[in-house]
């Protein structure tokens, strides 16, 4: 019987250089803290995300929605479809807004601030790169040590 690692191949890297090289001077504890904010600004982004595939699905039902408008006329319902049009067709999803205006106002007003905060404080805190945490994480479980990452 083959073992996993030989059908597989083996997830260690000892020998691989570290992705991200910590600054001289700078804490586990500053980089542990970073990590937490970069991993807030990808809940954000996923956020967003959703925001997007909201905005979508509003477009399709509108679009199904005149659809069902237009299929009742033919069906012989003219007056149903009329107040269905009037009631719904074009609606906005929040009182004066249309859902491309949530995406917008959400860029604006969160994720872009969110963005530039995440970014300012890796300067700020050292110029360290992107995903400092999450790189010597990963090259510990890929059997680096501790001692070569900073």
């Amino acid at each position: 019987m083959t073992s996993l690692p030989e059908r597989h191949g083996s997830a260690k890297r000892p020998d691989r250089s570290v992705v991200h090289r910590r600054p001289d001077g700078v804490s586990d504890a500053t980089v542990a803290a970073l990590g937490k904010l970069s991993e807030a600004l990808e809940i954000v982004e996923h956020a967003r995300g959703a925001l997007f595939e909201f905005h979508r699905l509003c477009g399709s039902a509108d679009l199904t929605l005149q659809d069902a408008v237009a299929e009742l006329r033919t069906a012989g319902h003219g007056e149903l479809a009329e107040e269905i049009e009037d009631c719904l067709v074009g609606r906005d999803v929040v009182d004066g807004m249309w859902s491309f205006q949530l995406v917008e106002a959400y860029d604006q007003h969160y994720w872009s601030v969110f963005r530039d905060v995440e970014r300012i404080a890796r300067d700020r805190a050292g110029n360290l790169p992107r995903h400092l945490f999450e790189a010597e994480l990963k090259h510990r479980e890929q059997g680096g040590t501790g001692d070569d990452v900073s």
